[in-house]
């Protein structure tokens, strides 16, 4: 391990230098690939190594290999480069007039319905912007926006980071949540039921750590209904939720606009009542000082609540 560390500045081509080796695991090639010669990018990878203390790579006769610190240093270096990009895009959106690129990030299934629309509209009223997307959870998500990472989040049932001081949402749509049935299952027909028909059903349920809030609240509705559901499976993502259902092992609760972007064979029936449990909320949020292409941006979107 290398312990020794002088002064080193992390600059944008040092980055991308470091990134695209790891994904070569070859000097050649990533040199190649980064229009230089060899020496030159070993001597910057063994610069950025010294003044980081440890070792990234492991050499080897047929190329390199990460060390688990060098594993650990992509993620942040990756998250680095986007920030990087992100100030230097808002500086010119700023100086030319809303042109440039807006790094906005989604969850998943949020494509399907909210976003082409969106997207369309955004290319007819803003043709000077370029909108790239990013995926990932509620968490990441908000913490992109956060630390700028990200311009803009569109998220659904937001963790408390995106009600933070740090973070202003806005309010995009409202929706219910709905049983999601397997095709043959004995309540697929019905036009609705209460939650308590369910209560002897087995259930895939949201990853409490990666869905902290979806979890939560299906979990308060079905006890209000009277029961603790029973657990057949955990997903972290709603195309697991969905997958489970569509496989005949379990019910589950989704929102019920998923019904419209589906194709697989799941009967999404209505759910009685009026609990504040059996909605769920979609949500754009950005950081107070967002620029006046994030907000003109926002301005396209239904108009909810702000909080």
């Amino acid at each position: 391990m290398i312990h020794r560390t002088e002064d080193m500045n992390l600059t944008k081509r040092l980055l991308e230098q470091f990134l695209v080796l790891a994904e070569e695991k070859h000097f050649g090639r990533a040199a190649e690939r980064l229009s230089m010669s060899q020496p030159p990018l070993s001597q910057s990878i063994q610069r950025l190594e010294r003044g980081l203390g440890v070792r990234l790579f492991e050499r080897g006769p047929g190329g390199v290999s990460l060390t688990p610190a060098g594993a650990a240093f992509t993620v942040d270096a990756r998250r680095l480069l986007h920030t990087q990009s992100a100030a230097i895009e808002r500086v010119r959106r700023v100086a030319g007039g809303l042109e440039g690129e807006i790094r906005l990030g989604y969850v998943s299934m949020l494509s399907n319905y909210y976003l082409p629309p969106f997207l369309r509209t955004a290319a007819e009223e803003l043709p000077g912007l370029r909108i790239h997307l990013c995926q990932d959870s509620t968490a990441a998500v908000a913490e992109m926006v956060r630390s700028g990472a990200l311009d803009l989040g569109f998220l659904r049932d937001p963790s408390p980071l995106s009600d933070s001081a740090e973070l202003v949402s806005q309010e995009v749509a409202v929706e219910r949540i709905a049983a999601a049935l397997p095709h043959d299952h004995r309540l697929a027909g019905a036009d609705e039921i209460g939650l308590d028909e369910l209560r002897d059903d087995d259930f895939v349920l949201p990853d409490a750590d990666v869905l902290p809030d979806l979890a939560r609240q299906l979990r308060q509705a079905c006890q209000e209904a009277g029961f603790t559901p029973r657990s057949r499976a955990v997903a972290d993502n709603v195309t697991g939720l969905v997958s489970y259902v569509a496989s005949g092992l379990c019910v589950g609760l989704m929102p019920e606009r998923l019904r419209d972007i589906l194709s697989l064979k799941i009967a999404f029936v209505a759910l009685r009542g009026q609990s504040p449990h059996l909605t769920t909320t979609v949500v754009a949020v950005r950081r107070p000082e967002a620029d006046a292409a994030v907000l003109r941006l926002l301005e396209l979107l239904p108009r909810g609540n702000s909080r």
